[in-house]
This record gives C-alpha cells, sequence and structure tokens, in this order.
C-alpha cells in the first residue's frame, strides 16, 4: 500500500479522535473544569495546511526516497536486508530515525532557513489534535540531509519509509490539552505534557522538548523542559492570517527581505543560518524589533458571520473530498498532473481562507473555485468540466461585478462598460471553446478590450502616458513579429494584427490611468491589463508557434487574475 493510501485509510480515525476531543473540550468548559481548545476557522487552517503538506510531499517524495535511495545503494555501510527487517532491526530503525529526526527538529529551531519551513507547525495558537495535522509544504528542501545517516548505515528504503510514517503517526496524540500529566511515561516518551512545553512561546519552554516519539534525546542533550506554568501558543511573530500561501512563505519572504536590506555581503548569507530572530546590527539599528512581551499576547480571530463560517466549512469539505482522491491515486498520476491538481486545491483553499479574513467575499471565492475548475479541466483535458466551469466562472464575475457596482455606487456608464467588457469575454470564453469558432471568438474579446479602453479613460482621457502606449505597442509588435515567423497562417494574419494593436492599447491605457491615479487600485488593474496580454500571448504561442507544456494551466491561471483585477480593483475617479 502507497504512503498516500495510508494517510487517506488514517483520516477517519485523526477525524474521529478530533471530534471526541472537540466534545470533551465542550463539555469541561461547560463544567468550569477545563476549556474548548477549538475555533472552526483555525481547525480549517491547520487541517488545509496539513492537507497541502501531503499532496506537495506527493510531488517532491519521489526525489527524497530517490536521493535516499542512491545514497543507501552507494555507500550504505550494512545493507542487510534480512536483519533490518527482524523485529529487532526495525526496533533499531525507529529508534535511529527518532534520534535523526531529534536534531533535524532542534536544527529547525536553531537555524533560521529550517525554522522557515518548521514554523508553520508552531503558528496556530490553539493547541489540540488539528494542530498535529498543521505541517509545512517545503520540508522536503532541507530535511532529507539529516536522514542520510541512516542510509549510509544501510537501513533500506521500505524500512526507512515505514519507520518515518511511524514516527509521524505517533506524534498526532500528543497535541491535546485534554490528557494531563502521565508520570513515569513522561519520563521516557513525548507525551501531551511534554509537547505541550515545545509549542509554548513562554520564556523557559521556548526551544524545549524536541523528541518525536523519545524524550530521552532532550534529557541526554539538555533540551528537556517539564511542564509547569500554562502555556501561551504560537509564535513570538504571530502569522495573523488564515492564508495557507503565506503560511508557508511568511519566514522566508522576512529572510529575503531583511537580506536584500543588510549592507554587508557576510551578513546577507548569516541571516539564513543564524538562529531566528537574529539580525545584522546596521538593520537592528535601523529597525529595531520591539522585546517580546507574553502579555501582550493576542489570539488572532477576525470575525466572521455564521453563514461564512458555514461557507468555509462546505468548502472545506469538497476540497477535502478533492484531496482525499487526488492522494489515493497520487501515485500513479504524472507529475504535471498532480501539479495542476495541487494548484486547484491551493486556489480552493486560499479561497477558504481569504473567506474567513474578510478579505474576499463568498461570491469572489466562488469565481476562484470555478476558475480553478476550469483551469485544472482545460490543462488535463476534462472536456465535460471544462464546458461547464469555463463559462461558469466568468458568469460568477459578472454577478460579482453587479453586485460591487451597486454597493460602490459606481456611475451608469462606468458600470455599463465594465459589465460589456466581462460579458463580450464570456462570449469569446464559449465560443473559443470551438477551434472552428476561433474568429468569433476573436471579434468578442476584441469588443472586450475596447470597452476596457473605453472604461480606463473614464476621468483620465485616452492614453494620458504615450510611453506606456509606445512601450506595449512595442510589446505588441515584437509578438506579433514571433507569431508570424512561426507560422501563423495567412488568413489569420490580419484579424491576429488587429487584436494585437488593440490589447496592447488597452494595457497602455490602464497603465496610464495608473500612473495618473497612483493608487494600488489603479495599479492592480494595470496588473491586470498586462496578465492579459501575457495570456494571449501564451494563447497565440501555443497555437501557432510551439505546444506549450499544460498550455492551459498558464493560459487559464493569468487570463483569470487579470479578469478579476480589473473587475475587483477598478474604481471611478
Amino acid at each position: 500500500m502507497r504512503p498516500g493510501q495510508i494517510i487517506v485509510l488514517a483520516t477517519p480515525f485523526f477525524f474521529l479522535l478530533i471530534g471526541i476531543e472537540f466534545f470533551v473540550g465542550r463539555m469541561r468548559a461547560r463544567r468550569g473544569s477545563g476549556q474548548d481548545t477549538y475555533r472552526l476557522p483555525d481547525t480549517l487552517n491547520s487541517i488545509g495546511l496539513g492537507m497541502l503538506s501531503q499532496i506537495s510531499a506527493a510531488l517532491t517524495g519521489l526525489l527524497r526516497i530517490g536521493i535516499y535511495t542512491a545514497i543507501w545503494s552507494a555507500f550504505a555501510l550494512f545493507p542487510d536486508t534480512d536483519f533490518w527487517t527482524r523485529w529487532y532491526g526495525w526496533l533499531l530503525a525507529l529508534v535511529f530515525y527518532d534520534f535523526c529526526y531529534y536534531w533535524l527538529h532542534r536544527f529547525g529551531h536553531e537555524s533560521a532557513v529550517l525554522w522557515a519551513a518548521h514554523v508553520v507547525h508552531h503558528q496556530s495558537q490553539h493547541y489540540n489534535l488539528s494542530t498535529a495535522l498543521r505541517q509545512t509544504s517545503s520540508g522536503a528542501l532541507f530535511g532529507w540531509i539529516f536522514y542520510l545517516p541512516m542510509a549510509i548505515a544501510g537501513v533500506p528504503p521500505l524500512v526507512f519509509g515505514v519507520v518515518a510514517l511511524v514516527d509521524l503517526l505517533y506524534q498526532f496524540w500528543v497535541h491535546t490539552e485534554q490528557v494531563g500529566k502521565l508520570g513515569w511515561f513522561d519520563r521516557w516518551f513525548c507525551s501531551p505534557s511534554n509537547h505541550r512545553v515545545h509549542h509554548a512561546v513562554n520564556d523557559r519552554y521556548v526551544d524545549r522538548n524536541y523528541g518525536g516519539v523519545l524524550i530521552v534525546w532532550d534529557r541526554l542533550f539538555g533540551s528537556f523542559q517539564e511542564e509547569g506554568e500554562r502555556c501561551v501558543y504560537g509564535t513570538r511573530n504571530p502569522l495573523r492570517s488564515w492564508d495557507p500561501l503565506w503560511a508557508n512563505a511568511e519566514v522566508y519572504a522576512s529572510l529575503a527581505r531583511d537580506s536584500w536590506r543588510t549592507r554587508h555581503w557576510s551578513d546577507k548569507l548569516r541571516l539564513w543560518f543564524k538562529p531566528p530572530g537574529w539580525r545584522p546590527a546596521d538593520l537592528a539599528a535601523i529597525d529595531p524589533k520591539p522585546p517580546f512581551d507574553i502579555a501582550g499576547v493576542q489570539r488572532y480571530e477576525p470575525p466572521a458571520s455564521r453563514g461564512v463560517q458555514a461557507f468555509a466549512a462546505l468548502q472545506f469539505i469538497a476540497l477535502l473530498g478533492g484531496a482525499t482522491a487526488f492522494l489515493w491515486f497520487s501515485d500513479t498520476l504524472a507529475f504535471t498532473t498532480s501539479l495542476v491538481w495541487l494548484a486547484a486545491l491551493t486556489a480552493g483553499l486560499w479561497a477558504t481562507g481569504a473567506v474567513l479574513q474578510g478579505r474576499l467575499p463568498v461570491i469572489g471565492a466562488l469565481f476562484v473555485d470555478a476558475a480553478a475548475l476550469a483551469t485544472a479541466s482545460g490543462a488535463l483535458g476534462i472536456a465535460g468540466l471544462h464546458v461547464v466551469a469555463k463559462p461558469l466562472a466568468l458568469a460568477i464575475l459578472i454577478v460579482f461585478a453587479g453586485l460591487r457596482a451597486r454597493s460602490d455606487a459606481m456611475p451608469g456608464r462606468f458600470v455599463l462598460l465594465l459589465l460589456t467588457g466581462l460579458a463580450a469575454s464570456l462570449a469569446g470564453d464559449v465560443l473559443l471553446m470551438w477551434p472552428t469558432l476561433f474568429i468569433p471568438g476573436l471579434v468578442a474579446f476584441l469588443l472586450a478590450h475596447l470597452a476596457y479602453i473605453a472604461l480606463f479613460a473614464e476621468g483620465v482621457g485616452l492614453f494620458p502616458r504615450r510611453r506606456a502606449l509606445a512601450a506595449t505597442l512595442a510589446v505588441g509588435v515584437s509578438m506579433y513579429a514571433f507569431l508570424w515567423w512561426g507560422g501563423l497562417p495567412a488568413g489569420l494574419r490580419i484579424p491576429v494584427g488587429l487584436y494585437v494593436v488593440v490589447i496592447a492599447c488597452m494595457a497602455a491605457q490602464a497603465l496610464g490611468r495608473a500612473a495618473v491615479l497612483g493608487d494600488a487600485g489603479a495599479r492592480q488593474v494595470a496588473l491586470g491589463a498586462c496578465l492579459f496580454m501575457l495570456s494571449d500571448a501564451l494563447l497565440a504561442t501555443n497555437r501557432f508557434v510551439q505546444p506549450l507544456p499544460v498550455a492551459s494551466l498558464w493560459v487559464l491561471a493569468t487570463y483569470y487574475a487579470a479578469q478579476w483585477l480589473i473587475a475587483a480593483k477598478v474604481r471611478a475617479r
């Protein structure tokens, strides 16, 4: 049985235990003998990050196991499979793995680049069984290095994979506040009490109790701390977001930003390997960080109505079903297929978090869902789904734009131009699904771009920045020459040439509007216009010059991003 299938089969037990813990905590909170440790947004965020971790692991697993197998094949000192598959060999391999895990875990707290991956597991300000599922999607970057001693010692890849799974599954149950101290067990094994300490930000608890199965490693190497005062959970630089992408990227982004800003080349490198929180002297002087004050810790709980939470829960159930199906078949899927579904599921999880944060309305999340399905089905050739999802995405966006126009009290002409551009785009989407209707589809998008040009000219005039027009026309001419050289059919040269001029003018108008208005919304609209131009360039390249790998993924992803930025960010002056 494949690892992905084992995780799928274990999932019902995870959720059963989570349900039991939830009800126990709720009952204890009502009696005043304990507290409810669950909040829906935090739980969905934690489990969603676990889903992303497992899906990304399916993409990187072959690489990690491949490296391990290559080292084992070339350098194993004692590759006696008969020894390692006896009960004492399995036990030794498990202890060996747990020892390596201890050092990976410890360095994950003592080196900034490793903390950047591991931080995801610590971001939750609640401590419950769903926190156990909250895992990084970037751990494969460096984590494999710490297990190479096992390969060199001779632990076979199969044994390594099994004990790794056992070690991981064991750690699930220790993420709870509903189990107190366990006496002698706490002295030898990682237990709920010991691991609560590890997740706490209290001064006496920080960077303690790294053991996965055994806590004896911490006792041997001086990193053990017994639980005493009440734990406060999370990180000392709180995430304050339900965005799964930002959860995985926040520390990397911070390190990259500080590395760029510091003056000394040695510090640019040292930043990544020093302990988390270390900063060069020049940055500490100009941008000091206040000392951590545990009394000032506040939980991140942005308000969300019951309706929003219900939608998020339903959407999450659908995404969980998709992730489950993916993991069950992941080992049989091509890499590009897995990549496409990873992108689609990531988009859905991002939209779920954005709705719970109030950054995206429910109808906006529905657009993201439809756009993700249209993109995935187009890239994978699932015709039945694509025929439904592609027009549905623009139909939802038209409804969103109409509702937004009403709430923002946009002028009538402005609204008419926006809806005309979206409606013409919808017509183009439908027509381009049939190869024989390429010219009518081109005409529909031509009308959409003319409507957008008029829309972007409202209040700022036509082409207020001639340099922008010259730049986009130059890009358009270069693209047209590339298509001509690549074999653009003679019968399409005039209509395609006209289309290139119009879309270049649309991008120029958006860039000029952004230069005049100078606000973030106008700049985002300009980005959308440029993405529209990029999407069309990719579509034309794939159609007339050279087929691109999973072309629909890149074409539709940039197209839907463009339409969203225009519909959601454009405002009347």
